[in-house]
């Protein structure tokens, strides 16, 4: 069984390694952890007001929070499934619903496993909803993890 893990560093993709972390696969299954990143837009449109080395900083920076993302999933799935299963990791730049479908089109996953964030509509009609997009038009099976809430603390009297 071949499984993407699309990681963002969020504590929604940490409750979605935790899923994969805490499941029996079958074996010889694969699991393929990635994390997409792609930079804002330009912040004004005086390109001119930018320093010349802006995107490559950012760039640089984007990628760095990635590999972050990507190494902690590593540890972590290496951690708790051992040698059970292959695992392995890759940070593409793209926007992230489309190179997460593309990806797993590409290496041919039987499964694709993302966190949701939870948003309202309001949020997900500004900011766009990953998981909702990959489970629209996904061609293989998809899961969406979603983050338990915790119950509210009792008020002391």
């Amino acid at each position: 069984m071949k499984i993407l893990l699309a990681v963002d560093g969020s504590p929604c993709s940490d409750a979605a390694i935790k899923e994969v972390a805490d499941r029996v696969w079958p074996p010889h299954s694969e699991i393929r952890v990635i994390t997409a990143y792609e930079l804002p837009l330009v912040p004004t449109p005086e390109t001119w007001a930018l320093p010349p080395d802006y995107f490559d900083k950012l760039d640089c920076a984007a990628r760095e929070q990635a590999e972050s993302a990507k190494d902690a999933a590593l540890r972590k799935l290496s951690q708790s499934l051992g040698s059970v299963v292959g695992v392995s990791g890759d940070v593409l730049n793209g926007a992230p619903s489309s190179t997460i479908l593309d990806e797993a089109e590409r290496w041919n996953a039987d499964l694709i496993i993302v966190g949701s964030h939870g948003y309202g509509p309001w949020q997900r009609f500004l900011m766009g909803s990953v998981s909702q997009a990959v489970v629209s038009h996904a061609k293989c099976s998809v899961e969406v993890v979603r983050l338990r809430s915790q119950p509210a603390p009792a008020k002391a009297a």
